[in-house]
């Protein structure tokens, strides 16, 4: 018996390893272990207030703190019988789309690229590609000053509040994010550029399903929605979530996993662009067009292009939020029109789709379920993981080559297990 590990996978957030077991020529088992411990938010929540629920699930991640807030709030208006006005409603959308430039900008430019180009890491790129890793950043800066502009904090932010917002932007600050995007939007065409001629190894090719949320507005692209879309063609009402979650144990990992009719099945940019991708508008619905095939159904590397698309169609969609929403009054918070009730609440955060279901008796918080994407994708990027070591096995490869193949295929779904970095080691017993 041989055993491929890696103990660190680098360039993700948190703590991950990868273990192939080999007999013979065949790759017997292979496992991708979350070793963080439970955090156990679900149970630190209980019993407290929806407004101390809102401030705590957040900090589940420090990447998609705004997805958190937003996919709790939608679960809690829910709850509390809250119907938010159209204002609320489009500067939520705002932030949710600031934070996927942010989140996007920094995977595909300074996480991704470097898999792609060849090099161990972003700064080891500066010596050809200074440029990327410069425009990287500076997505990345302008996505953190959207969350700050709306959320009051980069990180963390507590402006947004059950039914409103503490405070709204003046027409100011919005005017200030718009002014800013038209020198954006070049530097993510050319990240498309780059990224879009390259050529994905077709070995890696195989059949998955995809899930995303569909939204309410059915002839648009957007990151909010009342049911889920599966790539079967079957939709569920987001009430029904658990259908496709189904969620499992497994006894290498800490993260709890999720199967649809017992296969797996992927979330995040590559469903979304899957099965929205003819809705997109602009320079977006051009590359969509240009770049896209078959093969994006089959081969997980296409998520960093995917990635890479909706870098763009955010920065489109900023302008024409900021546009609607400086015509528009502040209004009020809205307060609840009774103190118990169920409801679940999803958005689409960076990595996928994102699921916060609650119950609410005599004012407090009496159930919390919580799914996030990349439990979600466990079990694909296992699947795919398997795919290439069997490969790379029959290829008579070294150590060294599969263990950079591995971790290119766990990086294309940029996992969040928590915001961390290490080194990475492979040993063959």
């Amino acid at each position: 018996m041989k055993e491929i590990k890696i103990e660190h996978l680098a360039r993700v957030e948190g703590h991950g390893a990868i273990t192939v077991e080999i007999e013979g020529k065949k790759v017997k088992d292979v496992r991708l272990e979350v070793l963080e411990g439970p955090r156990l938010f679900e149970t630190i929540t209980l019993g407290k207030l929806p407004s101390e629920n809102l401030s705590i699930v957040p900090r589940i991640c420090a990447i998609c703190t705004l997805s958190h807030k937003y996919a709790s709030l939608r679960g809690l208006e829910k709850c509390l019988d809250i119907k938010v006005p159209e204002k609320t409603r489009l500067l939520r959308s705002l932030m949710l789309h600031g934070e996927a430039v942010e989140s996007h900008a920094l995977h595909v430019c300074l996480l991704a690229l470097p898999d792609l180009l060849g090099y161990p890491n972003a700064v080891a790129m500066t010596d050809k590609y200074a440029e990327y890793v410069v425009r990287g950043l500076t997505m990345k800066k302008f996505g953190n000053q959207v969350m700050e502009t709306v959320s009051a904090r980069a990180t963390h932010g507590e402006n947004p509040i059950i039914g409103g917002f503490g405070r709204f932007p003046t027409n100011d600050e919005l005017y200030a994010l718009k002014d800013q995007v038209a020198a954006l939007i070049p530097m993510a065409c050319s990240v498309i550029d780059l990224v879009g001629p390259m050529k994905f190894p077709s070995w890696l090719d195989e059949e998955t399903q995809f899930a995303c949320l569909n939204p309410v507005n059915k002839k648009e692209y957007g990151l909010v929605g009342d049911s889920i879309l599966i790539s079967d063609g079957e939709e569920l009402d987001i009430e029904d979530y658990k259908k496709l979650t189904n969620e499992r144990v497994v006894p290498h990992s800490y993260a709890k996993r999720s199967r649809y009719k017992d296969k797996p099945y992927t979330v995040g940019s590559i469903a979304r662009i899957n099965l929205l991708g003819d809705r997109l508008k602009g320079k977006a619905k051009g590359y969509y067009d240009r770049y896209t095939s078959v093969r994006w159904k089959r081969n997980p590397l296409f998520n960093n292009m995917a990635q890479a698309i909706e870098l763009l169609y955010a920065l489109e969609k900023i302008p024409v939020l900021v546009d609607k929403l400086v015509d528009m009054k502040d209004p009020a918070v809205v307060k609840p029109g009774r103190d118990a009730g169920k409801g679940t609440g999803g958005v689409e955060a960076p990595r996928g789709t994102l699921f916060h279901s609650y119950e609410i008796k005599g004012g407090r918080m009496s159930k919390v379920d919580i799914i996030t994407p990349t439990a979600q994708n466990l079990e694909d990027i296992e699947r795919y993981i398997r795919i290439a070591a069997q490969y790379m096995l029959d290829k008579g490869e070294k150590d060294e080559a599969i263990k950079k193949q591995l971790e290119i295929v766990a990086r294309a779904y940029d996992p969040c297990v928590s915001c961390s970095a290490h080194l990475v080691s492979v040993v063959r017993k």
